[in-house]
């Protein structure tokens, strides 16, 4: 039977929140089967917990957040990407404040995290969800679509009349295992215009951005001395945000997802629309794990 995984160990890190700009502890926790992913807000009094669904994104302008009980968890997307490329079913998120750390802008710090946490088997079966019929969100030119498919692939085409964002590098594709994951994706960094970052500091967003954590562009190119990580970082990004984004789904997905232009709020509507018709998606799990199609590392 392929078993749901959680962490061996408590992990504690801390960092700075992108747009709050405020100092911020995390700590990773081990969880019980069928617990799911939940952030738990210490700073509270009582502490709030908020489980990681998709119908519980109130805000989603530049990064998904997650609502509930007037509590607000934000700039989860990298977190959530790092546990679904490493298999995690069940895991305890707390934060000391309105936002997870961006670390380095990319989910590798949090890859290495959990790592050092240790993966634990849990006796119970883990669980996907199998898209059965194709089903879309548009908004404009925009489009996020899922159709069926034994696996789970991600093609991603972004579209930025930029000199930075070469026309061939501008879309990927990734069939998803923990592998493709940590060495092709988890290390693109998210990216924005230095001309946009007076304005949204102005609004309370971005205070706590700069080149450690994030790929800088002005008019003519990227600011960063040490330029970018992959020929087409900015679209690996766009995949890392996505399957961070889809993994508040509750399960890792079994089918094709193809993005256009999509953002936070898109891939949202699309987990909703997966979501409000019962046919659309079955829950499956694999009493032989060779038969699983997704391919994930080893439990240790």
């Amino acid at each position: 039977m392929l078993k749901q995984r959680t962490l061996k160990r408590v992990v504690k890190a801390s960092g700075i929140g992108l747009h709050s700009g405020q100092k911020v502890m995390i700590n990773f926790i081990p969880h019980v089967a069928d617990g799911g992913i939940v952030f738990r807000r210490i700073d509270l009094n009582p502490p709030v917990d908020i489980p990681a669904d998709a119908l519980l994104i109130q805000e989603a302008f530049m990064c998904s957040n997650l609502v509930q009980d007037n509590a607000k968890v934000g700039t989860i997307e990298h977190v959530m990407s790092a546990i679904a490329g490493l298999g995690i079913d069940n895991l305890i998120i707390e934060v000391s404040a309105s936002e997870v750390p961006i670390m380095d802008g990319s989910a590798g710090p949090f890859i290495y995290l959990l790592t050092q946490g240790g993966f634990a088997e849990l006796d119970a079966p883990k669980k996907f969800i199998k898209i059965l019929k194709p089903v879309e969100a548009l908004i404009d030119d925009k489009r996020a679509a899922f159709s069926p498919l034994d696996g789970f692939k991600i093609d991603f085409t972004i579209d930025f009349d930029h000199p930075a964002f070469a026309k061939e590098y501008q879309s990927a594709s990734i069939d998803f295992s923990t592998e493709t994951f940590v060495y092709e994706v988890s290390e693109a960094r998210t990216f924005g215009f230095m001309k946009d970052l007076d304005y949204l500091k102005a609004n309370n967003l971005a205070l706590g951005a700069s080149l450690e954590n994030a790929v800088g562009l002005d008019e003519t190119g990227v600011v960063n001395e040490e330029g970018l990580r992959f020929a087409d970082e900015f679209v690996r990004h766009k995949i890392l945000d996505a399957v961070g984004d889809l993994y508040l789904l509750g399960h890792q997905i079994i089918g094709r997802f193809d993005g256009y232009k999509s953002g936070h709020a898109l891939n949202n509507q699309l987990l909703r629309n997966v979501k409000s018709d019962p046919s659309n998606y079955e829950i499956v799990t694999f009493d032989d794990e060779t038969q699983c199609p997704i391919s994930y590392v080893s439990v240790s």
